[in-house]
């Protein structure tokens, strides 16, 4: 039997037909699709959504890059078990996906982007906003997505659109390949008729695995974990994309070993758990970096061990310091030469804890001990960062987070990606529950916040979603608040205003660099932009677009806001500016090295003193081999 459908009618069939199960949770793999519609789009899967609206739910959205934020967002609050789809036209609309595709890919998070593209039968060459490449008749702008895609595919005939769907959900659902999905769909293609298999729409359940670990590299693990005397676990952000974290819990309560976390893995454990010690590396906290220089065994769990998570390759300072990498991706295992236990994180973390019970293994008294008064003092310089003098002051930076932390409870979600607010969060913030630290940090991407705060609250419409938003990130994508306002999504906003890029600002200054083009100031002068702050009105600029603002100036304003925003049902911006425009936050100094090179030549004094100080954390930095 056969039914005859355009290939966007199948497609968008299709994708309502797909569905995936983890643990006897079963889960619509494509919840809804975001679109923004051109030539290149409109009367393909536009026509198709408008056919299927009754299965297949549609969000519009304001800029392509901010709808795949979007799906991400809803992504990983789904456990990597749902995701949304991105439709967009050819040209700009489809290349303004590739940033929020690296975002995707970077972070390991499912999403389905299905740029249109130019005319397959080529009917008229060049069309309107083709990209003409004179060595290659069948590259388009949309090739520019298959280095930030896990899979792509170019849907050049109809019967194509069956091998290719197939493959795209296989990558999506895989919770070593996912990432983001790349489908480019021909324009003309798109609007074809095809007689299709009716095969090809029956539900499909992909199952998302939990592989266990290899024998060999358990034994070799559980012999590693007792030899060690200073064992440190790192949980990385696997350990939430597997569920694992109560599985880590019982591995760190049974042995003893402290957890440090991540950016991506922060929450894994309750900041009140015995075990955890807080954020690891240049944005950690001094409880976990101090342990990190000391340790002879660090376990990571689901982590890609990248620079703010090893300073650098300067951390782990110890002369006989290994490494066991648990990790479902081999390529991610075999890094720092560390022994290798592949396997889903809370498989195996379920082995290695039951193995380890057999020898009651556990580490000494005294090592307990040790972090545990580390930890309380680190404790006492968050209270001391998140101290109000005078309530009737303007805030710092660490004030707006203390006053939200004493609002918030286990159910809020708090969303950041950029500025200075992720290291003030990774030491300072006290994650509640699993899933309410979420820091995109593997981008790092100004605009994630807004759109992402958007996806969260449509995977969890019963919780507060706050995005916290530094003013250099809001002007570069606030357009979806007008989306938030339009579906009634109740999303919370607090926008912190300090004049500049003042995380670049306070790095620039520490290699050199004097703080030269990261404020938003006038000019000087003598040409600098050192001038009085620029009269732009942040808080004016949410209300117009129909957000509900409360401004707030001082502390005492601020703990006021922040409670109506938290009750709002429509939603809400806390506008409020930090106490100095040139300072970055007041929260404790970098606990450990970020490696960012300084002139090796120079005249100006700033330059040549930052330039002796990098030469003196280079000199300790080292390969593990």
């Amino acid at each position: 039997m056969t039914v005859r459908l355009t290939v966007a009618q199948a497609l968008v069939r299709f994708l309502a037909a797909q569905h995936t199960e983890r643990d006897g949770e079963r889960r619509r793999l494509i919840g809804a699709t975001w679109g923004i519609f051109g030539h290149g789009n409109v009367a393909g899967i536009g026509q198709a959504l408008v056919e299927y609206a009754d299965v297949m739910p549609y969000h519009q959205g304001r800029n392509e890059q901010s709808m795949v934020h979007a799906a991400v967002g809803y992504a990983r609050q789904s456990g990597r078990l749902s995701t949304h789809a991105v439709t967009t036209s050819i040209g700009p609309g489809a290349t303004n996906l590739v940033t929020g595709a690296a975002l995707a890919t970077i972070n390991r998070l499912p999403v389905l982007l299905l740029p249109g593209d130019t005319f397959a039968a080529r009917p008229a060459d060049p069309v309107l906003q083709q990209l003409e490449v004179p060595y290659a008749g069948d590259v388009s702008v949309n090739d520019s997505l298959r280095p930030v895609s896990r899979y792509f595919d170019r849907v050049t005939r109809p019967e194509a659109l069956v091998p290719a769907a197939l493959q795209a959900m296989r990558v999506l659902t895989d919770p070593v390949e996912t990432g983001a999905v790349t489908l480019a769909l021909p324009q003309d293609v798109q609007a074809e008729a095809y007689d299709w298999p009716e095969e090809f729409f029956a539900e499909r359940t992909w199952v998302v695995r939990r592989p266990g670990a290899d024998p060999t590299e358990l034994a070799e693990a559980v012999r590693a974990v007792r030899a060690a005397r200073r064992p440190l676990i790192v949980a990385g952000g696997g350990v939430h994309h597997s569920r694992a974290e109560s599985a880590l819990a019982e591995f760190a309560e049974t042995t003893g070993i402290p957890v440090a976390s991540t950016q991506a893995g922060k929450g894994s454990l309750p900041y009140d758990h015995p075990q955890d010690v807080g954020g690891i590396g240049h944005t950690g906290t001094a409880t976990a970096d101090e342990l990190a220089r000391a340790a002879d065994l660090v376990i990571g769990v689901g982590t890609r061990w990248t620079d703010f998570t090893t300073a650098s390759n300067t951390l782990f300072a110890s002369g006989n310091v290994r490494f066991l990498n648990l990790n479902i991706a081999p390529y991610d295992g075999h890094k720092m030469a560390g022994l290798t236990l592949v396997a889903d994180a809370r498989s195996g973390l379920t082995e290695l804890t039951d193995a380890l019970r057999l020898h009651g293994h556990r580490v000494d008294d005294e090592h307990l001990a040790g972090y545990t008064r580390a930890k309380e003092r680190w404790e006492q310089r968050v209270d001391a960062a998140y101290a109000v003098h005078d309530p009737d002051a303007r805030p710092t930076q660490p004030q707006v987070l203390g006053a939200l932390d004493a609002l918030v409870d286990e159910r809020d979600v708090i969303i950041n990606a950029a500025g200075s607010l992720p290291g003030d969060l990774h030491k300072l913030w006290r994650a509640r529950s699993y899933d309410q630290y979420h820091l995109e940090y593997g981008y790092s991407c100004m605009g994630y916040e807004i759109p992402a705060a958007i996806g969260v609250k449509l995977a969890a419409p019963d919780r507060p979603v706050w995005a916290l938003v530094g003013d250099g990130t809001y002007l570069m994508m606030p357009t979806e608040i007008v989306t938030a306002v339009q579906e009634g999504i109740a999303i919370k906003m607090v926008l912190v205003q300090n004049h500049g890029y003042a995380s670049i600002g306070g790095l620039s200054e520490s290699v050199g660099g004097e703080r030269f083009g990261t404020a938003y100031r006038f000019r000087s002068g003598d040409g600098t932009y050192t001038g009085a702050p620029l009269p732009v009105d942040l808080a004016a600029n949410a209300e117009s677009l129909g957000m509900r603002v409360l401004r707030a100036r001082t502390v005492r304003d601020l703990r006021t806001a922040l409670a109506e925003a938290r009750a709002a049902d429509t939603p809400t911006c806390v506008y409020v500016e930090t106490e100095t425009a040139d300072t970055v936050s007041g929260a404790p100094e970098a606990q450990a090295w970020w490696d960012v090179p300084v002139a090796e030549t120079a005249t100006r004094p700033s330059a040549v003193k930052a330039r002796e100080l990098y030469e003196r954390h280079v000199s300790t930095r080292r390969r593990h081999l």
